[in-house]
């Protein structure tokens, strides 16, 4: 399949190609930076563009099968709190995600496999107490961002899936992440590299169709 990755330069982003690669996938990343996949350029095709600008996101979508999108902001959650983010917009998530469900619907692009956060959408009740309080104050504009992504993306009309990793880790994979349509949870760490074969598998494979996978 011809896979899109929007959000590739994230380490979920990256696990994702990694994934899709090894599962013999044709993959396209879509980055605002090229040299910083540089290490991946020789596996993958490389667009530049930006997900807040729909004519960006419109060129790279077209001609795919299925994409992948790992949206969000990489800076230190204590500075964006405070000052806002430096390089990113607060509302790249929602927006850029909006501009991808567009893109995929004027070209007939039906798989549409997308990583948020647990505690938004379909788990938002799940969440302990020290965390509702860590999103409000700390992460409270980034997760109503994350709830404006989630419900475009399930009233999309799609063939959506949602992916909602716990606190993720850089550590090894291990053993396989464990993906709940319940919202139930195996723990509260997984790593980056077990969300990638999720989200890979559900695009090439197209598991979890127009569910929320919870991952841990």
């Amino acid at each position: 399949m011809k896979i899109l990755v929007i959000g590739a330069t994230g380490g979920s982003g990256r696990a994702a190609v990694s994934a899709l690669l090894d599962r013999g996938h044709d993959v396209t990343v879509f980055v605002r930076n090229p040299a910083a996949v540089r290490d991946i350029a020789d596996d993958v095709t490389v667009l530049r563009g930006d997900a807040m600008r729909p004519d960006d996101v419109d060129a790279a979508v077209r001609g795919h099968d299925a994409v992948v999108v790992t949206l969000g902001i990489s800076e230190n959650p204590v500075r964006v709190r405070l000052r806002g983010p430096a390089r990113t917009p607060i509302d790249v998530r929602s927006h850029g995600t909006r501009n991808v469900i567009d893109a995929m619907r004027r070209h007939g692009v039906r798989r549409l496999v997308v990583q948020t956060s647990y505690g938004v959408g379909e788990t938002r009740g799940r969440l302990p107490l020290r965390y509702r309080l860590m999103f409000r104050v700390l992460l409270g504009p980034q997760i109503a961002d994350t709830e404006v992504q989630d419900t475009l993306v399930r009233n999309s009309s799609l063939d959506w899936t949602v992916v909602q990793p716990v606190n993720l880790t850089d550590e090894p994979a291990g053993e396989a992440a464990t993906g709940a349509v319940d919202g139930a949870i195996a723990g509260w760490r997984v790593s980056r590299r077990a969300v990638g074969k999720v989200l890979a598998d559900a695009a090439g494979e197209g598991t979890h169709l127009r569910a929320t996978v919870a991952v841990s």
